[in-house]
């Protein structure tokens, strides 16, 4: 997470920056050109692949593979498949981050340098995750998963180092590892009751530890929100995430009025958290 300290730094003129908009002089040259290639054409193979895999281009959806256990209507916290959408979104942010490692900003960058493995790193679980649903491996997606969400976590401490390339840097690595790992956090949770409903432990179909499961994401999500200082984006993906749950609960197998409350409060809090902890950090910056 964003773990960057938040005392201001003082300037010739008295007044004060911030470390998160604070330019910071690179260390050293520019990376290889070599090196940027490479994140370009690994990200790109991963983002077919995982197009692949996903059924987006033919072949089976993801929500029918290993036995419907993904679908919408498998386990109380399965989200309804409208919410897969912000995978377009994601795939985009990617793609625009590994072309922009081939610019001089992000290649003369520190930032850019210690997050670029972990970016790679994340493009890759993510079409291994897809291959092994494909596979009807359930067992291993949720050990896949949880890795990438670890790789993500790490993304984003990574991101509490000083920003130095602009607002490509903002938009390509800020929003879209910050949208990834905000949804990702969701998914996983929904891969875990999927995976444990297929295993033959009821318990995860029921009401009830379908509303425990959607307080522990939503306490988690919360508390990434106050430890990152309030980035909108993780928060945004998240709540995204919870309301398409929501709205799978009001028909099907699981449909539950109290899941249904539950998770729209939990979308809620978690963006009004994340928006209230970047206004407080805001107003400390400005004093």
């Amino acid at each position: 997470m964003n773990m960057q300290a938040n005392n201001p730094t003082p300037t010739r003129d008295g007044s004060t920056t911030h470390p998160e908009t604070q330019s910071t002089p690179t260390a050293g040259g520019p990376v290889p050109l070599a090196i940027p290639i490479l994140t370009l054409i690994v990200t790109a193979f991963a983002i077919f692949t995982a197009f692949l895999g996903s059924g987006a281009i033919g072949g089976t959806p993801i929500a029918e593979a290993a036995g419907g256990a993904l679908s919408a209507d498998a386990t109380p916290l399965a989200p309804a498949s409208t919410a897969f959408s912000i995978w377009s979104v994601i795939y985009a942010g990617l793609a625009g981050y590994a072309i922009w490692q081939l610019f001089p900003a992000a290649r003369r960058s520190p930032r850019q340098k210690h997050l670029r493995p972990w970016a790679i790193a994340s493009v890759v679980l993510n079409a291994v995750w897809i291959w092994t649903v494909q596979f009807d491996q359930v067992w291993a997606s949720i050990l896949v998963i949880t890795v990438l969400l670890a790789v993500l976590i790490r993304n984003m401490y990574i991101l509490g180092e000083p920003r130095t390339g602009g607002w490509p840097d903002v938009i390509l690595t800020e929003a879209t590892f910050g949208l990834y790992f905000g949804w990702v956090l969701v998914a996983t949770f929904a891969n875990l009751f999927a995976f444990l409903s297929d295993a033959g432990l009821d318990i995860f179909q029921e009401i009830l530890m379908g509303v425990a499961g959607i307080v522990a994401a939503g306490l988690i999500a919360v508390i990434a929100a106050i430890i990152d200082g309030g980035r909108i984006a993780p928060a945004l993906a998240t709540s995204w995430g919870l309301a398409w749950i929501a709205v799978a609960r009001t028909e099907g197998s699981f449909e539950s009025r109290l899941l249904v409350i539950t998770t729209v409060a939990a979308s809620t809090v978690v963006l009004l958290t994340a928006l209230i902890a970047w206004a407080l950090r805001k107003k400390a910056t400005a004093a």
